[in-house]
């Protein structure tokens, strides 16, 4: 890999294999379950309900964990967090497929979910600390492409392997992989430097606590009503401990997310579009889905090769986005990207309202995946160049939990919409549930893309190798990010 004339070391080489391919398994699996759900119905007698939580546990453990994982691997190094990571993850897999009944399975899923929270923030960290920054943005764009690969095989893996074996094996395939990848990560990754600073356990408890309430409120408010008691006291709990954690960091001497990160521009938008494109993203891929197979009646392997031509757009230009970046910046390329997604989603939801065939969406869902393909690289590059290194870790780890945070809410959002304004009843029903549902899907990213226009205008020629106070937010500037982090 070469960038701005400069090559990237054999060590540097390893370091993205080894964690985009740890990574890539977290991404599979919260994807793979979704068309083999109807398989373990069968097999495992489930209900509608108890297969709502073979999804649910893992999104669960992983968003409520991430920011601990990223503690951890500030505190005790990120290599050994990463090995530890992938173990848990590679146990429970071998767990889930063995599981006997669909308590067993939840319960699983839900280890492999806290496994894939240690290992997601501090793979992230790993690659954004290995790279100086005229590389980062080519080294991310890479990282996120091969991530893609979850996104397009997930659905197709899922439908595919339950139908030719069965179900079993799609927790199977992360066995060999997990075994392979611990001992070269051990070999070929050196450790990181530890934190000197102790283990901020308040801010631990706090930020656990407060993504708990505010996952489970999510997850539960569609099918226990938002109105129900568990939700509100579940939302209310997260809001409350959410303030707490922030009132926490604020005087801690060590905190684990120092809030005047908050303060520097770059470092607040690119969160903020993070969790709206994750929001936006998750939602469609969700309602999209379920379109072609409820509406259009295509079974699941056939729905899944039909989002190809979206998803499989992120694979091949996400690793153009350093490369673009370096020419539009950062602002440009946030910006027009995540007006090109809302624009691809919402021309899907106008085709379905007017009973246009799958072939005329090809264009438009090629449209949103080209946009998601810009802005999701830059705005991560732009979240971890925008603090000093030492914070890399601690940048991962808030960029993820946002992005876990903003699935949740997309699909939590969208349900509810469909549900006020559709049903499953009659194909016009649905209709008008799912237009309205993804009407909603492509506005959230039209507000990030407004949002994004606050990002610094400035750009330089060149980047320096070792930036401070922060690094560079790509091409868009060492001297803006350092003048923030110091403003901050």
């Amino acid at each position: 890999m070469q960038a701005n004339g400069v090559r990237s070391t054999p060590a540097q080489r390893w370091m993205l294999a080894l964690t985009s391919i740890a990574a890539l398994m977290i991404t599979l699996d919260a994807l793979v379950v979704s068309t083999a759900l109807n398989t373990i119905r069968t097999d495992l007698g489930a209900s509608l309900e108890s297969l709502e939580w073979t999804v649910n546990a893992y999104g669960l453990s992983y968003a409520v964990l991430m920011m601990t994982g990223s503690a951890l691997g500030d505190r005790l190094g990120r290599r050994r967090v990463l090995v530890v990571g992938l173990a848990v993850f590679t146990a429970a897999s071998a767990a889930c497929a063995l599981a006997p009944d669909i308590g067993w399975l939840i319960a699983a899923r839900a280890v492999q979910g806290a496994g894939g929270a240690l290992i997601m923030p501090v793979a992230m960290a790993l690659v954004s600390s290995a790279f100086p920054a005229q590389q980062r943005a080519r080294a991310t764009g890479l990282f996120v492409a091969i991530l893609g690969l979850g996104v397009v095989g997930g659905p197709v893996v899922g439908g595919a392997v339950s139908e030719a074996l069965s179900w079993q094996w799609i927790f199977w395939l992360n066995v060999p992989i997990g075994v392979v990848l611990i001992p070269l990560i051990l070999a070929r990754i050196e450790e990181s430097v530890r934190s000197a600073a102790g283990m901020d356990g308040g801010g631990v408890l706090l930020v656990t606590g407060a993504a708990f309430g505010a996952v489970w409120g999510l997850v539960r408010g569609n099918t226990a009503g938002w109105a129900s008691p568990e939700v509100l006291v579940s939302l209310a709990g997260g809001a409350v401990l959410t303030v707490a954690f922030v009132r926490w960091e604020l005087r801690s001497r060590a905190p684990m997310l120092p809030m005047h990160l908050f303060r520097v521009r770059t470092f607040a938008v690119s969160n903020a579009c993070g969790f709206l494109l994750f929001a936006s993203n998750f939602s469609s891929v969700f309602l999209i889905s379920q379109y072609l197979q409820a509406e259009r009646g295509y079974s699941p392997l056939q729905a899944g090769l039909r989002m190809l031509p979206w998803t499989v757009t992120i694979l091949a230009l996400a690793p153009l986005a350093g490369w673009l970046q370096t020419r539009l910046g950062v602002r440009r390329l946030v910006s027009g990207g995540l007006a090109l997604q809302g624009l691809g989603i919402g021309l899907v939801a106008l085709l379905a309202r007017s009973g246009a065939s799958y072939s005329t969406m090809v264009l438009p869902l090629v449209l949103a995946g080209c946009g998601i393909s810009m802005a999701m690289p830059s705005a991560q590059n732009a979240v971890v160049s925008a603090v000093p290194p030492d914070m890399i870790g601690k940048a991962s780890g808030t960029y993820n939990t946002l992005r876990q945070l903003g699935g949740a809410f997309g699909v939590a959002v969208a349900v509810a919409v469909f549900a006020a304004t559709g049903s499953y009843a009659s194909p016009a029903a649905f209709d008008d549930g799912f237009v309205a549902a993804l009407g909603v899907s492509a506005a959230l990213p039209v507000i990030a893309a407004v949002a994004a226009l606050a990002l610094p205008r400035r750009r330089t020629g060149s980047s320096p190798a070792s930036p401070s106070p922060a690094a560079a937010a790509g091409p868009d500037g060492p001297a803006v990010a350092a003048t923030e982090l110091a403003r901050a």
